[in-house]
Formats: structure tokens, sequence, C-alpha cells
């Protein structure tokens, strides 16, 4: 196998390439940025790309002169036609072993995985274990002892039950109870620049979209000990969408509660975060919370529509009413809503500020 050097001049794309590629391409410049140019380009001699029309692309993209190249003129034309689609194709086949997938650890979080494209595809992935199939039972067909107590843990890990404190919990749903907390941060920093690019004197926010935090339910321990050394921390904000059932609400502010109580055990400045949908999740939106404390709510989304500001003025409403809070965190901007006595400190939406300036960071 020889490999060279060539420019990318000298390298011109198969016109007939049947792969559509561009939506690849940033992903694998940020890979390749990040690690290194480590998988050569397959070509002939002349320069026409046999494999990584996408490496390509992506080379183009950062600037690159020059790019590893395997010079593959032992194949017949034939051969390359073949080798060409068989390449992009057996990809395909591959299926990811879930059990072995669990007990990898490999620590992707290390390394914001977002800049490669594979935010959605990691923290979406289901790290539990399938239902149960024939390898995983005896000959007569009953699940083995071992096999059951592996799934039993690979469950309560999954669902952080180890987590769950039975005497310290409120409301029919069991939503766990945060301690309240007077404290104002000076600023605030958005979860997903916590290990790439930490403002330790911040708080952490989480009014991002979900993805871009759902990893902290998947390895609370492994995110919160990254989260010490910050000035405080506000719960996850999951979402409570006008349109989603209302189980799948309660379990979003179980979770986001779970989260705080077990940063608050690990000795963090928790603020919580408070959300709420139509008024039937005032049933529970509100469980565990603190009176009396420094809470923060968000308004992003608010200004732009009747019907979503009219709910959050019914559930701040009944926060106050309820909570009594001592200090509101807003985070987004200003909304015409009369406060009453609470102490209320804005916070701008970091992304629109961004977009006001052009994309300035």
């Amino acid at each position: 196998m020889q490999i060279v050097e060539m420019n990318l001049g000298e390298l011109r794309p198969y016109s007939n390439n049947p792969r559509n590629n561009d939506s690849a391409v940033g992903p694998v410049a940020n890979s390749i940025k990040e690690f290194g140019f480590k998988v050569p380009i397959v070509a002939t001699s002349d320069g026409e790309i046999i494999n990584g029309h996408t490496r390509y692309k992506a080379a183009k993209k950062l600037g690159l002169e020059a790019v590893p190249v395997i010079i593959a003129d032992d194949l017949s034309e034939e051969q390359v036609k073949a080798f060409r689609l068989a390449d992009n194709k057996v990809g395909e086949f591959a299926e990811w072993d879930m059990e072995l997938l669990n007990l990898e650890k490999i620590d992707f979080e290390t390394i914001d995985m977002s800049q490669f494209g594979f935010e959605l595809e990691v923290t979406g992935l289901d790290f539990g274990i399938d239902d149960v199939d024939e390898t995983t039972a005896s000959d007569d067909g009953d699940i083995e002892d071992s096999d059951k107590e592996f799934h039993r843990q690979i469950a309560i890990n999954q669902y952080n039950l180890y987590d769950y404190d039975e005497t310290r919990i409120a409301g029919k749903f069991n939503i766990p109870i945060l301690e309240p907390v007077d404290h104002l941060p000076g600023k605030l920093q958005g979860f997903n620049y916590v290990l790439n690019k930490p403002d330790y004197v911040a708080g952490v926010h989480f009014f991002l979209d979900d993805y871009q935090f759902e990893r902290i339910w998947q390895r609370p321990d492994f995110y919160i000990e990254k989260l010490v050394d910050f000035d405080c921390v506000l719960t996850p904000d999951f979402s409570l969408y006008l349109d989603m059932p209302v189980a799948m609400q309660v379990w979003n502010i179980y979770r986001s509660r779970l989260i705080g109580q077990i940063m608050q055990d690990y000795g963090i400045v928790v603020i919580p975060t408070v959300s709420w949908a139509y008024e039937n999740s005032f049933e529970f939106c509100f469980d565990g919370l603190p009176q009396r404390s420094t809470l923060a709510i968000s308004t992003i989304g608010v200004k732009q529509n009747k019907e979503q500001l009219e709910i959050w003025r019914k559930g701040v409403d009944e926060m106050i009413r309820q909570l009594s809070p001592k200090r509101l965190l807003v985070y987004g901007g200003k909304v015409d809503y009369d406060y009453q006595d609470v102490e209320v400190v804005y916070f701008d939406n970091a992304t629109t500020e961004r977009m006001k300036q052009g994309g300035k960071k």
C-alpha cells in the first residue's frame, strides 16, 4: 500500500459519485481539525478519487493544501467501481451491540461531540438493553438469574434509581424536593460550554434545546462533577411542550428536580428552574420547589406569541401564589408583567445577543 502526500489541486472527485455527502462535510471537517487527517483518501495515480469525497470537501473547507492519499493502481477499472460502491454501502449493515455499548468506557463527553454532528446520535441512543432474546435464556426458556440481575442493574442505572430518596419527595408524583437558596449570579453560561469553554465565575443554565443537555440525565455523576467549580447551577429545563402528554411532562419535572437534588448533595449552589404548561400542569409543576427562594424562569419565545404569553403569565401568577419567591432570575428578556414585590434580575439570551451582533462572540 502506497501512501503519498498530494495537493488538493491534483485530486478530482469522481463525476458520477452516487453518495450525497454535503451534510457530512462540516462534521468531518471538525473531526479533522480535532484529530488530524487520520484516514487517507483513496485515489488512482492520476488523481481521481475512489473513496474519500467527503474528506476531500472537508479538506477544502479547512483550507488544507495537501492530504494523505493511498494510490490504488492495483485495482482494475471494474474493481474501482465495485470498491467505490461497496465501501459506501457496507457500513449500512453494521448495528450497535447495545450491551457492549452500555459497558464501553470511552468518554465521548470529554470532547464536545456536537461539533462532529454526533450530539443527537450519541445522546439519543438507547444505552439500555433490548428485550431478552434466545441468547440470554437457558435451554428451558428461563432467563438465568445472573442475566436478570444484570438487566435489573442496567434499568436502575438508566433511570438513576439509586439517586431517588423517598424521604425527600413531594406531591402525589413523588417529585424530589429542593432546598431554598438565596443567591444571585453575576452572569450565566450555557451548559453546552461547560466542557470546552468553562467560565467558572458564571452560573450554568439549561435554557437550551433538550438534546444539548440530555446527557446529564444519562450520566449525572460525570457531568455534575464538572459543575462543582461553577458559581452556581440552574436545574435542567427539560421541556414541557403544550402538546406533550401529561405523563411526559411529569417525567421531565421529576428529572429536573432529581438532577437538582443530586447537585445539592454534591454541595453545589442550585437555583431551581421553574417551568409549566397549561393550567392542568399546576398540579405537579411546582412540586418539590422551595418557598421564599431564588428561582429561575425563561421568557424565550413568549413575546412573539399571544397564547404563549397568556400561558406564561398564568404560570407566573400561580408560581408567585404558591412559592412566594424572594428573587426571580428571568432569562430571555423583559416581558410586561407586574412581579409584585419579587426582586427580578434579567439575563439576556446569549444566542439572541450574538445574532444582534452579527454572529460575533
